[in-house]
């Protein structure tokens, strides 16, 4: 949904508004949702609604982590804006499943995360398919194809969406890092990340569009689907921290798979975009991959680890005891382990 509203947001319009304003807004949106969010929960834990109690949260601690997804999330988002202007909102919803790709290779080498045979064999199977996606449609009419391969439009979006992927990659991992290894509210990391997230929000509408919007001012060109995209962007970003710290891969992978055919399908009435059976193959073999390379990583997470508990646990139950359970890391970066068993589910910090 997010794809076709900004695609028809920028196509629309007749005075195209400035992408670097609607990233900014999308940004405060985030954060008045996450502070008014944040400041009832604190309400509700203090007895009253204490300013200082919510500075210190968003603030405070280890809220400097957020600087570096904050910076990378604001320039993929002003580059998607860039990709959907130029590419057709197909396109452009199949060939960013590469952020999957991405995403995998930061998490093996910022995470040291293991991918098991069928997950890197599903990884290739995605590039493939978004290889097929970009064949030009017409290969009969060499001189069309070539024009349209070598156009400096299409080659500008599908930079834009490549490093789009990359950022995505590197954020995301980042990010998840945090979030699942705080015992902070996803709505106060969230209100962190969109608070400094403003910053570089707010420097790039200076530099890139600084000169036009003195001149026109800062909402020229906006419209209802302006303000939609705007709506849809924030609370993506929202329903995408959530699914992150709560769910699975295989549950991204569905909801992946259902989006992409919901783009192409959306996209020839809207936009008039001509589906080629090669498209159809490609748009088929990346969703196929996303479904696989969900399911291999639920079935990873589902296996839980074996770990012992220590000798004072044993002599409290009378016998050796066996803790099975995730393994995860404090504030401190310390290794925790959840126990789940006969006796009352705890913590263990593992030294």
């Amino acid at each position: 949904m997010l794809v076709l509203v900004m695609r028809y947001s920028r196509v629309t319009s007749d005075t195209p508004f400035y992408a670097s304003t609607a990233v900014l807004m999308s940004e405060l949106t985030k954060f008045t949702i996450c502070l008014f969010i944040t400041a009832k929960t604190s309400a509700t834990e203090h007895k009253r609604l204490s300013v200082r109690h919510i500075c210190n949260d968003i603030l405070g601690g280890d809220s400097w982590k957020i600087l570096i997804p904050a910076g990378l999330y604001t320039i993929q988002n002003n580059l998607q804006y860039t990709a959907v202007t130029l590419l057709d909102a197909a396109t452009f919803q199949v060939t960013y499943q590469l952020k999957i790709l991405t995403t995998a290779l930061c998490a093996v080498m910022m995470l040291g995360t293991r991918l098991s045979t069928q997950q890197w064999l599903s990884l290739v199977a995605l590039t493939l398919g978004v290889i097929l996606v970009q064949i030009p449609a017409d290969r009969s009419n060499t001189a069309g194809s070539m024009l349209s391969a070598t156009d400096p439009s299409q080659l500008l979006g599908l930079m834009s969406v490549f490093v789009a992927c990359v950022l995505s990659g590197l954020a995301g991992v980042y990010f998840e890092k945090v979030l699942k290894g705080s015992r902070k509210s996803i709505w106060v990391r969230n209100a962190q990340l969109a608070l400094f997230s403003i910053v570089p929000a707010l420097f790039g509408v200076l530099i890139v569009d600084g000169p036009d919007i003195r001149q026109n001012g800062f909402f020229y060109g906006y419209t209802a689907w302006t303000w939609g995209a705007i709506a849809c962007q924030a609370m993506g970003g929202l329903i995408v921290s959530v699914v992150v710290k709560y769910a699975d891969n295989i549950l991204k992978g569905f909801a992946t798979s259902i989006s992409i055919i919901v783009s192409c399908v959306a996209s020839v009435w809207i936009f008039g975009f001509h589906i080629s059976p090669l498209f159809l193959a490609g748009a088929a073999l990346v969703i196929y991959a996303t479904y696989i390379y969900g399911r291999s990583e639920h079935r990873r997470k589902s296996a839980a680890e074996v770990l012992p508990v220590t000798a004072d646990d044993s002599e409290q139950h009378g016998q050796p005891v066996v803790a099975i359970g995730r393994q995860s890391q404090d504030d401190e970066g310390i290794p925790m382990v959840s126990i789940h068993g006969d006796a009352k589910d705890t913590e263990l910090k593992l030294q």
